[in-house]
């Protein structure tokens, strides 16, 4: 009987290409599979229940971040400041609360009182300017990821809300502890169309400020006058246009970008 032929040892090339087969249709299984797990994934997300605009998920990592933001926030977090020569003018961006006719002489800044929030208290452009005028040159850092060196000039928050006793329950115009101030603080354009929640600690950091000057010329209407805050260790999504309202609360204010799934606290 002749002896039965044997099939030949494959190549070293064949080898290497049914390696390659092998480890291509693994990979193919693999990734459909991460890629199905993501699609589950999403839309287990997207079907949650909302809060304030986005998934619950979502917004329970964004509290999470706020609250770790919280809890290091500190006076003694300074924005860096720059050189008045690197200073340029920064875009236009956002005319939320900045559409319809204006009069800056009948402009009035309207305070609700925190006792008592039916009690309005007007001020003018003037007795902003009475305070001590403080003048910083930082960054301003727009969510978008763009940022520019911008130089302002106005009064602190601080110097404002306690000359006038405003975020205290009694109205007490001296400095008071900050367990004894307003937790929070919401400041609107006239029209309320734009509007703005913050920590008490953030609007009274010694950086923030209401700002009438900037890069050394009254602020032009579109760029927030008569009135606007300035607050560099905020995004510029805090920096709001044309102040015409502000309410020490309680409650946690709504935020206008915050309703539309950014972060409420907006530092960075």
């Amino acid at each position: 009987m002749a002896d039965t032929p044997q099939n030949p040892a494959p190549s070293s090339d064949e080898q290497v290409q049914r390696e390659a087969n092998s480890r291509s249709r693994r990979a193919f299984l693999v990734t459909g599979v991460a890629a199905l797990a993501s699609l589950g994934g999403w839309r287990w997300l997207v079907s949650q229940p909302k809060e304030a605009g986005i998934p619950r998920p979502l917004r329970s990592v964004l509290e999470a971040n706020g609250k770790l933001a919280g809890e290091y926030f500190s006076d003694a977090h300074l924005a860096p400041v720059f050189s008045k020569r690197l200073v340029r003018e920064p875009r236009v961006n956002g005319k939320i609360g900045m559409r319809g006719e204006f009069d800056p002489a009948a402009w009035r800044l309207q305070v609700n009182s925190f006792t008592d929030p039916k009690r309005v208290q007007a001020f003018t452009l003037e007795d902003i300017k009475a305070l001590p005028r403080v003048e910083i040159t930082t960054e301003l850092k727009c969510i978008e990821g763009w940022s520019v060196v911008v130089n302002w000039a106005g009064a602190r928050f601080a110097d404002f809300a306690i000359k006038y006793g405003l975020a205290t329950p009694d109205g007490n115009s001296t400095a008071a502890s900050a367990e004894a101030l307003a937790p929070y603080v919401r400041v609107a354009t006239p029209d309320n169309a734009y509007y703005v929640g913050l920590d008490i600690a953030s609007a009274m950091h010694p950086q923030t400020l209401l700002c009438y000057e900037m890069n050394g010329q009254p602020l032009t209407p579109e760029h927030g006058a008569p009135l606007r805050l300035a607050m560099p260790v905020k995004y510029g999504i805090k920096y709001l246009k044309r102040i015409g309202n502000i309410q020490f609360t309680s409650q946690r204010p709504a935020d206008y970008w915050a309703d539309r799934g950014y972060d409420w606290n907006a530092g960075h």
